[in-house]
């Protein structure tokens, strides 16, 4: 689409060359100068653009463009006629340079043409052997020269107008992705760290329920594990937030995976387990803690739905890459009832460059299988 006036300072600086040299012809007696006519013509000219940068600010519509560039060439001729320098010429190279932004390439081109036809056609009127004059013909040269330049001008003023609103677009879509990124990794971190933790505070709730009026003991022991899970959750929050400022900080997955589970001893829920192989020192550690997600998303899951008594994790590395397997002994596991936990885990492996496998383990209940390929830690 034509852009409107990115270069408005030109017409203006044309009009103060032509108005000095016209004045400067008169005054030196060179020439046929109309100093009124000559004047008042680009003084009307320079209130011509005045006016349609105050109604058009932004871009002038089709037809009033129309209209504005023909009473534009009408001074155009009313100030080449009134002055004597000859210079006035030049300002038709504002016919194809106008039209360049209001109407597109090929109009500018054809206006280009016909201003360099007209002059041609007014010399011959003139002299009808101005092609035998090297005077005239140089001015034709020059004339010719000057409408290239102006098209050019144009053409490269809208295309630089056109980059910097598609370099502008880029930027604001880069900046929206990156924000739903971002929205997307903390969400999936409240998830896990919460999640996780509010299963547990919840599990022993309903055993201090349960346990009120049976076993006192009982019951004060899982409120207090419930205090202790809820502190563990603030912990997390706060290292959450610490790694959001400071991403490089150090991560362990053997001494993380060891806390997770070191945390699930509380006698309200199954036993977890943890087999740990193999040196982690060499992955990445975007893998690292895509696996400690993993782990702590499937021990939540068998806690929560899968009604398991004991839950193995097992994690082993080689020199091919890592492996994580989170096996329970509940109910199984249906894939409709994935839910957004389980998707965050999905979004955090692929983005290591890893793959997951749910099903039924052998013998019954549920095996998560996280595989992620070996990468040089940065």
């Amino acid at each position: 689409m034509p852009i409107s006036r990115p270069v408005p300072w030109v017409s203006p600086v044309l009009y103060g060359a032509v108005l000095a040299a016209g004045l400067y012809a008169w005054l030196a007696g060179l020439g046929d100068t109309q100093p009124a006519l000559f004047a008042g013509g680009l003084a009307a000219l320079t209130g011509l653009d005045l006016l349609e940068q105050h109604r058009y600010p932004a871009r002038t519509p089709r037809w009033p463009a129309v209209a504005l560039l023909a009473a534009r060439i009408a001074l155009f001729v009313a100030v080449a006629a009134a002055d004597g320098s000859g210079l006035s010429r030049a300002l038709f190279v504002l016919v194809p340079f106008t039209a360049y932004f209001a109407f597109g390439r090929a109009v500018a081109v054809a206006l280009a043409v016909a201003c360099v036809a007209l002059l041609a056609a007014a010399g011959a009127v003139a002299d009808p052997r101005w092609y035998a004059a090297p005077e005239q013909v140089s001015d034709l040269l020059m004339f010719c020269v000057g409408l290239v330049l102006a098209v050019t001008m144009a053409a490269v003023a809208v295309e630089e107008r056109r980059a910097r609103a598609e370099l502008a677009a880029s930027t604001a879509r880069v900046a929206e992705l990156s924000a739903t990124a971002e929205r997307n990794r903390v969400a999936r971190d409240i998830h896990d760290e919460l999640g996780h933790h509010l299963t547990a505070i919840v599990v022993l709730l309903e055993k201090a329920t349960a346990f009120r009026d049976l076993d006192s003991g009982t019951a004060d022991r899982a409120v207090q594990d419930a205090h202790d899970s809820a502190r563990r959750a603030l912990d997390d929050v706060r290292r959450s937030v610490r790694t959001l400022r400071e991403e490089d900080a150090p991560f362990s997955l053997s001494e993380a995976l060891t806390d997770l589970v070191a945390g699930q001893s509380d006698g309200g829920g199954p036993a977890v387990v943890l087999e740990f192989a193999g040196e982690e020192n060499g992955h990445d550690a975007m893998a690292l803690r895509a696996l400690y997600r993993a782990a702590q998303e499937g021990i939540t899951n068998s806690r929560r739905h899968a009604r398991a008594t004991r839950v193995l994790v097992s994690a082993a590395f080689d020199a091919a890459g890592a492996k994580l397997v989170v096996r329970d002994d509940g109910r199984g596991f249906s894939p409709e009832r994935e839910g957004y936990g389980l998707l965050g885990m999905r979004e955090r492996v692929q983005l290591a460059g890893g793959q997951v496998d749910i099903g039924s383990a052998p013998g019954g209940g549920t095996r998560l299988t996280v595989t992620i390929p070996r990468r040089t830690a940065p």
